[in-house]
């Protein structure tokens, strides 16, 4: 270890030292204090004349639980006097400043790399015992603070009141591109055409308040309670002569504005009901096994008439109800086909657009099966399965593969002005159960509206 020269005093106590320091060993001693290294100063524009007469205040993070943050330290040299100075440091627009405070810490774009690559330590030497103690060391960078700079200036009012999207927006006006400039544009003008069109519905509500009275509208809204039910059932011929003419089947009638199935809808269904037209007594056995349609559609795959017309109308009419009834178990169809590969355009474009609605999700659109949707596939369910089993239905069957509530199945048989009977039906293991039937016969029953309507009215 080098040998370090001490000032002469007289022979001895120089001769003492010396022995000392040829003998002179280190010790580690880690940080001087808790969580506190020793401090090493450079200043960023120049060096001391007399470092003797400074004086240093560290902080410390209070942040202990962070292990980003806890080890954070600024140092600070709250005013520099001249005599200490050789600095040579000009404030802009002025002379040399008489006294200037310094700053430097271990974090942040102002702090040294060297603390994070290598290590310092600090030396001190006892000349008795020849002992030198080695601490931590951590180097600061001071670089002078002006009094401009130590203010924290607020941001504008205007944009202090910006939120994150009003400030991303001024970016992308500022800085984007021509693409994102127009979708910029676009984004506004809707948004102002948006409350423009809510502005404009508040004040035709308010006038139609003004106006009617609420009283009137409550008593409107009653009544437009009673009729729930035609917002999903398809059209109603109550003054027909056959129970075939009730619903139609098929659009044999230009007035007809809603058929079940119209002709090129009809024609589209003779290739997937291929296998229904052909299904024979060993095929009806594996679908019981395998489960793969429902037990209304078995049902009537085992009472297919012979004749090949008959039966090709049949066929078709099975294979639409029975994805009708597929349809109807989900809730959101995802992408372009509504029921998988198979299925013809013109049936898979009818069932989205006639019993889903769009809406937009998370910056998708999807066709959504709603309640009132589920309604009406169930209302367009009951109208195939009539002409299907000559207008007469186990509704308690159909329910089940539904997966409907015996009490709505009633309300909207009930609704469709069907007359609702009892009947004592046989299990496989030779217990009786009582099924509901359904009947559509001429002429009509009356309208009957459902117990849950009846009920709100009374509670209103």
């Amino acid at each position: 270890m080098a040998t370090l020269e001490s000032p002469g005093m007289d022979g001895q106590t120089g001769d003492t030292e010396t022995e000392a320091l040829q003998s002179a060993r280190w010790l580690y001693c880690g940080e001087p204090d808790d969580r506190q290294k020793a401090v090493l100063v450079q200043f960023s524009n120049g060096k001391l004349q007399n470092p003797g007469n400074m004086r240093f205040t560290l902080y410390n993070s209070t942040d202990l639980g962070n292990p980003r943050q806890r080890s954070h330290r600024i140092l600070i040299c709250p005013s520099l006097p001249p005599e200490c100075r050789d600095l040579g440091l000009k404030k802009p627009g002025a002379a040399e400043t008489d006294r200037l405070s310094y700053v430097g810490n271990n974090f942040g774009t102002g702090a040294l790399k060297c603390n994070t690559l290598c290590r310092h330590f600090v030396g001190i030497l006892n000349k008795t015992s020849g002992q030198m103690d080695v601490y931590d060391a951590e180097l600061f960078n001071m670089q002078p603070l002006f009094a401009e700079d130590a203010i924290e200036r607020e941001p504008p009012l205007e944009n202090q009141n910006k939120t994150f999207r009003d400030k991303l927006d001024s970016c992308i006006e500022a800085f984007g591109s021509t693409k994102q400039k127009r979708s910029l544009n676009s984004r506004r003008m809707n948004k102002v055409g948006s409350e423009s069109l809510n502005l404009t519905v508040a004040k035709a509500a308010e006038n139609i308040i003004d106006t009617k009275g609420v009283n009137a509208l409550v008593s409107d809204a009653m009544q437009d309670d009673l009729h729930d039910d035609s917002l999903y059932l398809p059209p109603c011929y109550a003054d027909a002569t056959k129970p075939e003419d009730v619903y139609r089947f098929e659009d044999i009638h230009v007035l007809d504005p809603q058929p079940v199935l119209s002709p090129a809808e009809y024609d589209a269904l003779e290739s997937p009901s291929e296998a229904f037209r052909k299904v024979t007594s060993e095929d009806i056995l594996k679908m019981i096994e395998e489960n793969s349609h429902c037990s209304f559609v078995i049902e009537m795959l085992k009472s297919l008439p012979a004749d090949e017309e008959h039966r090709n109308r049949q066929a078709r009419s099975i294979w639409f109800l029975d994805a009708l009834i597929r349809f109807r178990a989900q809730k959101v169809i995802k992408g372009k086909s509504a029921l998988g590969p198979g299925i013809p355009h013109v049936i898979n474009t009818k069932l989205l657009k006639q019993f889903t609605c769009l809406t937009y999700n998370n910056g998708s659109l999807r066709n959504l099966i709603s309640s009132s949707m589920k309604a009406k596939l169930t209302a367009y369910a009951i109208i195939l399965a009539l002409h299907i089993s000559n207008f007469q239905i186990d509704l308690t069957v159909l329910q089940r593969d539904l997966k409907l509530s015996e009490k709505r199945m009633i309300e909207i048989a009930k609704a469709m002005r069907l007359k609702i009977s009892k009947r004592k039906v046989s299990l496989a293991d030779g217990r009786e159960e009582d099924h509901r039937l359904g009947t559509l016969s001429v002429p009509l029953p009356p309208a009957q509206t459902s117990d849950r309507q009846s009920k709100r009215k009374k509670m209103t």
